[in-house]
């Protein structure tokens, strides 16, 4: 697996910081770390962070890229977040709020760029909600990007047998990357410069979560899947 030379020096310098905040997925700071490189953040951008939880990857694109964070979730507590944000000095770059996926409180056209970390395929297989929402909050030229957790290719008819039992409704949001590609590329809205399953994927989600599903991934159709896209 992928060396994380970013990731490594905050577990390193914050490792208290870090272990005390725990993910609930795959590692989001080794995830923020590969779209990061794949991007091009620059100083001053204002970036939304759709589905940031407890904020890790909006303080590492705050530290590393010195951009402006929006850090929206729904589940985790602002207030919780702002702490988080104020104890690791990046309050006056990230700016926590709470969101509803469908009920966005931003501007159109607001970001240069919005990025998501195993979230957006929770809200955003609708094939409405890209052309109707996200797409609408970053500018002209503006980027986006994201990784979530999906498949090396579709299921051909049902689910493989032995990942019935593991299987919660919610994973029917998993998806190959050409699924992905196709809904993005179809609204005429962005230009998608990158849709591939991540080079050790699956080793990497299973570092973390999900560990009983992916013993019964056999097939191996379990993988990280990374999006970048500009818009038009």
């Amino acid at each position: 697996m992928r060396q994380f030379k970013r990731t490594e020096n905050y577990y390193k310098t914050y490792k208290n910081f870090i272990e005390k905040n725990t993910m609930l997925g795959p590692n989001a700071m080794w995830l923020i770390e590969i779209l990061s490189e794949k991007m091009d953040l620059q100083p001053g951008m204002r970036v939304l962070d759709m589905g940031c939880g407890m904020g890790l990857t909006s303080i590492f694109l705050a530290k590393e890229f010195g951009v402006t964070v929006f850090a929206n979730d729904l589940w985790i507590s602002p207030t919780d977040n702002y702490q988080r944000f104020v104890e690791m000095g990046v309050a006056d770059k990230v700016f926590p709020l709470k969101a509803e996926a469908h009920a966005l409180p931003y501007a159109d056209g607001f970001f240069d760029a919005a990025i998501s970390i195993d979230a957006y395929h929770y809200f955003g297989t609708d094939e409405t909600y890209f052309p109707s929402i996200y797409g609408k909050l970053v500018k002209r030229g503006g980027q986006f990007g994201m990784i979530s957790p999906g498949l090396t290719k579709e299921f051909p008819n049902e689910l493989p047998e032995k990942m019935k039992p593991y299987w919660d409704p919610e994973m029917y949001s998993f998806h190959s990357a050409n699924w992905w590609r196709q809904l993005w590329e179809k609204t005429g809205i962005v230009d998608v410069t990158l849709a591939e399953s991540l080079q050790d994927g699956k080793e990497i989600w299973r570092k973390t979560a999900d560990f009983e599903l992916h013993e019964a991934d056999t097939e191996n159709y379990l993988t990280l899947i990374m999006m970048t896209a500009v818009k038009k």
